[in-house]
């Protein structure tokens, strides 16, 4: 008999025919959600009596001495509850065992509502809930349940008060002048909002209002919550609260957007125009905070998706404002394998991974490039090659350029740089032996195509160096006399260019040359050691690389090496092969315009290295 009632009284609580309720049994769900006491001051909600299972209070007081929000929340309003019964006249009373320490562990898989609903099944009381799951549940044991749906509209909260067009950021903190930055990226100024300090009780009571509620609203979320901080997305606001023992005191940081920019309001290079649409999949946005990086990452994730592709993003917490056609997942509700596994079984076309932070999503990101997935991701860096110092050491060198192909700098909310990822084997800058070839990141300019930096491994370390093409130094041009004085001991005629700091050419006329080098180098071995730098002897009507003709040709790796075919009327004359502009060797061009290059050598391997790997390779005559 007891079921057929519970039965006929839910059916007229789930059609709201009834606002009146002997008995009702509220869950930790409203209880935390602050729902209840608002129906009841309202008189949405009419009780006789509340009955409170002791689970509620266990699970309340446990996660308050957890130091987390959502317990203290929830305790206050239970006091806000036995207040509103002696002003309306119900009663409240506590019920039920205290769980145990393993059911309150065991919370989140049930054990907890469990309890709840068998207190209201045996009290033949209305269940009051805002947890779809428990709803359910309840439905299926026959229990009188009332399921209060978060609500749709935001009704303004206290924090909003300090923000207005203009306000990209407020910063509260106890006992200190309310600030907040106003402006735009790259272009801001702090303004004081008030005249007094803002006191604790009244941070307390804006932090209590900001968790409430994101647990009311449906586009609110409590991302992460650890003891002494909590992260909150609240619509279009982003919130970090902490308090002690974290903080030397209670602070409210609320971030929110006031700039929302498409593609075409950044002032795109065709190439990189192109780059974009075409061929960047493995983007890192980089900047300094507040320079607008994750401004791009949406203007950049609105931009795939109007081009009809398949767009999510991986956020933490998810404070990109974006339509509903992208999907944003949080990482901070899920593990790095989950995302993985979601990712590669929803096939998106490309993927925002916005604000990486820690080693995991940087291994992350690599693990999704390296899987086929297009991805954009956003770093902090101060200056652009910082963005790829991130992944040195985390990731094998040698997989760099496979997971990141493009750079993008955003300074003051434009794009400041945009650099361009390639390996190649090659002699690093700086070195001159031949046996010194490597693997190479070399990093470049994507307008100008000018190197700028190399990546390779020196040792056991990996070694970044930037690439300058400085005019000749004082030193160099020193070095290049002393070693023209030595050489007019030849010949009057000579001239000395200096490659490096410790190597040179040695223009001298054609029929010096066997002797300067002797038999087998024996010669120009000793000069070589005496003058202390490498030397290169080379004939004197040649003209320097700077000034030749850079002429076509055809590469064909053979068993024997490599042999160029350029145009037969260079046929005796000498050619100099360039490999990422770099001077690596001189050849003979024989008969038919043939220049054949032995694998044998050091030098050829190196060429045919970069003949496999498309490297940049010239031929000058």
């Amino acid at each position: 008999m007891k079921k057929e009632k519970s039965e006929e009284k839910a059916e007229k609580s789930d059609l709201g025919s009834s606002k009146v309720f002997d008995k009702i049994v509220p869950d930790t769900s409203v209880i935390v959600d602050g729902m209840l006491s608002k129906k009841i001051e309202a008189r949405e909600i009419i009780p006789k009596s509340v009955l409170i299972h002791e689970a509620v209070v266990a699970e309340l007081e446990h996660q308050a001495n957890e130091d987390k929000a959502i317990g203290f929340l929830g305790l206050d309003e239970i006091i806000r509850l036995r207040e509103l019964s002696e002003k309306f006249g119900f009663s409240i009373e506590f019920s039920g065992k205290r769980p145990s320490a393993a059911e309150i562990k065991y919370a989140s898989l049930g054990e907890i509502d469990s309890l709840i609903r068998d207190l209201a099944f045996d009290e033949d009381a209305a269940l009051i809930t805002a947890d779809k799951v428990q709803a359910r549940a309840a439905r299926a044991k026959a229990v009188n349940v009332l399921l209060l749906e978060k609500k749709e509209v935001h009704e303004k909260i206290m924090l909003e008060s300090f923000f207005d067009n203009e306000t990209m950021s407020v910063h509260l903190r106890e006992n200190v002048v309310p600030v907040a930055k106003k402006g735009k990226p790259g272009d801001w100024k702090f303004v004081r909002l008030w005249e007094t300090p803002i006191l604790r009780d009244k941070i307390q009571a804006i932090s209590s209002e900001i968790i409430e509620d994101a647990g009311l609203m449906k586009d609110g979320f409590i991302e992460i919550e650890r003891p002494g901080s909590t992260i909150v997305q609240l619509g279009e606001f982003r919130i970090v609260i902490t308090k002690p023992p974290f903080s030397d005191g209670w602070e409210i940081t609320a971030v929110r957007p006031i700039v929302k920019l498409h593609m075409e309001d950044y002032e795109l290079s065709e190439n990189l125009r192109k780059r974009i649409a075409e061929q960047a999949e493995g983007i890192l946005i980089a900047g300094a905070p507040g320079m607008g990086k994750s401004t791009f990452a949406q203007a950049l994730a609105m931009y795939y998706a109007f081009k009809d592709k398949i767009v999510k993003t991986i956020e933490a917490p998810r404070d990109l404002i974006l339509p509903e056609e992208i999907t944003q997942y949080a990482i901070s509700h899920g593990t790095p394998r989950e995302v993985h596994d979601i990712l590669l079984l929803s096939r998106p076309d490309y993927t925002i991974f916005d604000e990486m932070r820690n080693t995991s999503d940087f291994k992350l990101f690599a693990d999704l490039r390296l899987a086929g997935i297009g991805l954009a991701g956003v770093v902090h860096a101060t200056n652009p090659i910082d963005a790829i110092q991130r992944f040195v050491g985390r990731i094998e060198l040698g997989v760099i350029p496979q997971i990141i192909d493009t750079v993008i700098f955003i300074k003051n909310g434009k794009i400041d740089k945009v650099l361009n990822l390639k390996m190649v084997v090659k002699v690093p800058s700086g070195m001159t032996e031949a046996d010194l070839a490597r693997p190479v990141v070399v990093v470049t300019d994507f307008e100008t195509k000018k190197l700028e930096y190399e990546l390779y491994s020196y040792g056991e370390e990996t070694v970044v160096v930037p690439v300058t093409n400085e005019t000749v130094s004082p030193t160099r041009k020193l070095a290049a006399e002393k070693i023209k004085d030595f050489f007019r001991g030849y010949s009057d005629d000579v001239e000395v260019e200096m490659t490096s700091e410790n190597r040179c050419i040695v223009y001298v006329p054609e029929k010096l040359i066997a002797k300067i080098i002797g038999k087998e180098g024996s010669n120009i071995n000793k000069i070589e050691e005496k003058l202390g730098v490498g030397i290169d002897v080379k004939e004197l009507t040649e003209q320097k690389t700077s000034e030749k003709e850079q002429v076509k040709f055809s590469a064909k790796i053979t068993k024997k090496g490599v042999m160029f075919s350029i145009d037969p009327k260079y046929s005796g004359k000498s050619v100099d092969i360039v490999v990422e502009g770099e001077h690596v060797m001189s050849a003979n061009v024989g008969k038919d315009g043939i220049v054949k290059i032995s694998k044998k050598h050091k030098i050829g391997r190196l060429i045919i290295d970069a003949v496999n790997s498309g490297s940049s390779l010239d031929l000058m005559v």
